[in-house]
């Protein structure tokens, strides 16, 4: 019996770039800030993200549901962070400094959302990978979970990198 070839182990970011990063996404672009968006976790293959439900998220008062401008931004900011984290991952044999230079003309091309469920709970959960990151573009797709773990609704974003 043949088995499939081994994959290399995942590439881990220093922390010092993995630092850089929660930085920049969780303190300099004040509208995740705003929304209370925050990392959970920074890989190369993908980014995973938390937003809590507050009284200012609320679209719709009557049923409490987050609002879709919330879960529209957040899915953006992930699929942004995914690329930035894919382009980390292009160029390790750069230092960390010299890597979160490398975002200057990061930018979202194009953004679709699919609402699935309305968004209702404690708080909800994000997920973004990148499908291609070429010299000029990135292709990612997103994810937004509810906190029982049903999808709520989903994204596909191309991002600018050159």
């Amino acid at each position: 019996m043949t088995r499939p070839p081994m994959e290399p182990p995942p590439i881990a970011f220093e922390p010092e770039f993995a630092d850089g990063l929660r930085l920049m996404f969780e303190q300099q672009v004040v509208f995740n800030r705003v929304i209370g968006l925050k990392l959970l976790s920074i890989r190369p293959d993908g980014v995973q993200g938390r937003i809590d439900m507050r009284e200012e998220l609320i679209g719709h008062f009557g049923h409490r549901r987050i609002h879709g401008g919330v879960i529209s931004a957040g899915l953006d900011a992930m699929g942004g962070i995914a690329t930035m984290a894919a382009i980390g991952a292009r160029h390790m044999d750069e230092p960390p400094a010299t890597r979160l230079q490398r975002f200057g003309k990061l930018g979202t091309i194009d953004l679709r959302i699919d609402y699935l469920r309305p968004g209702i709970g404690t708080h909800f959960l994000l997920s973004a990978e990148v499908l291609r990151l070429g010299s000029r573009v990135a292709s990612t797709r997103m994810a937004f979970h509810g906190a029982d773990g049903k999808l709520l609704a989903s994204g596909a974003a191309a991002y600018m990198v050159s």
